[in-house]
């Protein structure tokens, strides 16, 4: 049997997701470079954050794994941020303050990634098995 954590422990572990206001922004990861000394969204430039951030919904925890209805990004300009497109999601705990909002995952391989806005809505799809898993 492998080593395995246990799934109410996992859940528990994700309730400040459930309990916090969660939102996501585009990254242009041209212009910036993940690094897992990275805690807070003060460590991600601005020209980096590509569209207004957007609040998830909806949120759940199920056996460890974090969920969320699909996010709209609303008129995504073209030419935001210091390249053309969006390589990545960044998923964060908002608090109101860049320093003390935390980071929770950085996605760079999803449907539709990468994406050049053009002025238009970005529809972000959430894979049907959930947005992540401890």
């Amino acid at each position: 049997m492998a080593n395995i954590l246990y799934m109410k422990l996992k859940e528990q572990l994700l309730t400040t997701l459930a309990s916090s206001t969660v939102k996501v922004v585009l990254i242009d990861t041209g212009a910036y470079t993940y690094s897992a000394a990275h805690e807070f969204l003060s460590s991600v430039p601005s020209g980096a954050r590509i569209g207004t951030p957007q609040t998830l919904t909806s949120k759940t925890l199920v056996n460890g794994v974090f969920d969320a209805s699909d996010v709209t990004i609303p008129n995504v300009p073209a030419g935001t941020g210091t390249g053309s497109a969006a390589e990545a999601i960044l998923i964060y705990i908002d608090t109101g303050t860049e320093s003390t909002s935390r980071l929770v995952t950085l996605i760079d391989a999803a449907p539709g990634l990468p994406v050049t806005p053009n002025g238009g809505n970005v529809v972000v799809t959430w894979a049907a098995e959930g947005i992540f898993a401890l």
